[in-house]
């Protein structure tokens, strides 16, 4: 994942993740004490280990304390996620090899049969001796059995606290969630608080998600930001926000390679903008954006195809029936197809896709196609609209054009748009159905365009073995967006020749 370079002060801490130092603007303040929260399985354990790897790798030494998980558990992630635990030293408060021997009853470290003194002490006894600037407590429900009462635990959490600010280290404290008091007493107490959730939808995989509830003295961005857990930690997807990210360019034409279509749209769609190409299933939305795509690879730009809907297999056959040349542009590189299965990438990852597309690919045109599986992507179907303006504002201030495709509900007469973006666009094509003589046939039109003048005509198209063909303007029609035409003029206007036929269209 790609995030933007923050600067910080100098003084701050990198937490051992890219993309919590990016919400963070420059990473933690040291000799504080942070609480990272979340349920079982969320990913906490994993983020401190994080952490303290990091400051392995800066050569200071670390130290993780273990309640609730054995060395031999901790070991096990670590080397499924590739780490060494080299530099790290664990302290394991359950010694297994004790605690079935009677003999040693007495010294059994189990937090049912203990004082939460003696755990204290055995703590600050392992600090004073190795003298830690990094420590991770896992956990604190366990001291909140040991403690038996919120007032003794709170004093106890203090008592850490104090004595650690003495150490100058820098403390992650983790805890669970377990208990039924949401202990809110503790959120006071932490310089900064990190909660990590995972949502369980009704279809796919789990997504996972983090917020800042609390950053003493720290600028941080706000809201949720999705992650992922990856072999080799937390991948985190900072939330977008566009006003961060301008870069200047110039907004100069860019050719679709057909000529018609071209001056159909003024000159071409200008970079920087974005363009919503609607219509019903199969009338030609995405040989359209393809057509785009693979002009755009062709004089060398790099174009990126995000498909929600289509296979990289029917790409292809679309690319042929039409006569494109889309196994060169894939070639060259100039052009990547990339398969976005909506049950597994939440939004978020999504956005930091396309943000590594354009800043580290250098991509000038990007295709989404379609906003139809983007919306099935979405867990909560509410912020779809906001998260896809900020998008679309972070690509125009890119200087990259970005296509968008939206299939309507329906094939002729009136249309159902399962959402309205239509304000966000800064170009609209329109592309209809029609009948006339007995045969379907195809419109299209452009019914907005922000950016400098356009035909107002409608024209038919033809999807042909040579690519697009566009028409003159349908003068002796009226009615041809409503699927009831009527014609007033003669067949002058009406394409004719070899077509695509439907079923070549279905298998492209």
């Amino acid at each position: 994942m790609n995030t933007s370079t923050v600067v910080s002060d100098g003084s701050r801490i990198s937490s051992g993740n890219p993309g919590l130092d990016n919400i963070l603007c420059g990473g933690l303040d040291p000799d504080r004490m942070y609480l990272y929260e979340g349920r079982p399985g969320t990913g906490k354990t994993t983020l401190a280990m994080q952490f303290l790897l990091e400051g392995a790798r800066q050569n200071q030494p670390v130290l993780y304390i273990a309640l609730s998980e054995s060395e031999a558990e901790l070991r096990l992630v670590a080397q499924r996620h590739g780490w060494s635990l080299a530099g790290i030293d664990i302290f394991e408060l359950i010694p297994p090899e004790t605690t079935l021997d009677p003999d040693r009853e007495l010294t059994v470290l189990h937090p049912a049969e203990i004082e939460l003194s003696e755990t204290i002490k055995l703590i600050f006894d392992k600090i004073e001796q190795l003298g830690p600037t990094r420590i991770v407590l896992d956990s604190l429900s366990e001291l909140r059995l040991l403690a038996q009462n919120p007032i003794r635990y709170r004093r106890q959490v203090l008592a850490l606290k104090h004595f650690f600010i003495k150490r100058r280290c820098t403390v992650v404290l983790l805890d669970d969630l377990t208990s039924r008091d949401t202990d809110l007493q503790l959120h006071s107490i932490a310089h900064g608080v990190v909660l990590l959730e995972q949502l369980a939808i009704d279809y796919g995989a789990q997504r996972r998600r983090l917020s800042i509830i609390k950053m003493r003295g720290i600028e941080f961005r706000g809201g949720f930001h999705d992650f992922s857990i990856k072999q080799g930690g937390l991948e985190i997807y900072p939330r977008l926000i566009a006003a961060e990210h301008h870069t200047p360019f110039t907004g100069d034409f860019t050719p679709s390679g057909n000529l018609e279509l071209d001056k159909l749209l003024g000159g071409g769609l200008e970079r920087g903008t974005n363009a919503l190409v609607i219509g019903s299933a199969g009338v030609g939305k995405s040989s359209l954006a393809l057509t785009y795509a693979i002009a755009g690879a062709e004089r060398g730009e790099h174009v990126v195809y995000f498909a929600f809907d289509e296979g990289r297999g029917t790409l292809e056959a679309r690319a042929r029936t039409l006569g494109l040349r889309l196994e060169p542009a894939l070639q060259s590189g100039c052009l990547r197809f990339q398969q976005i299965d909506p049950a597994e990438m939440s939004p978020g990852e999504f956005a930091a896709n396309v943000r590594s597309s354009i800043e580290s690919d250098c991509a000038k045109i990007i295709v989404i196609d379609s906003l139809n599986g983007y919306l099935n992507a979405m867990p909560d179907g509410r912020f779809l609209i906001l998260q896809m303006h900020e998008l679309l504002s972070y690509i125009g201030q890119q200087g990259v054009l970005c296509i968008l495709v939206l299939a309507q509900h329906g094939l002729v007469g009136p249309m159902d748009t399962p959402l309205d973006i239509s304000y966000l666009s800064d170009a609209v094509v329109m592309l209809r159905y029609f009948e006339y003589g007995g045969h379907v046939r195809r419109a299209l039109s452009v019914v907005k365009k922000r950016s400098g003048r356009h035909e107002h005509t409608i024209r038919e198209f033809q999807l042909t073995p040579n690519g697009i063909e566009v028409g003159p303007p349908l003068t002796g029609f009226s009615g041809v967006f409503s699927g009831t035409p009527r014609y007033t003029g003669d067949s002058g206007p009406l394409l004719s020749g070899r077509l695509v036929t439907d079923e070549e269209n279905d298998r492209g």
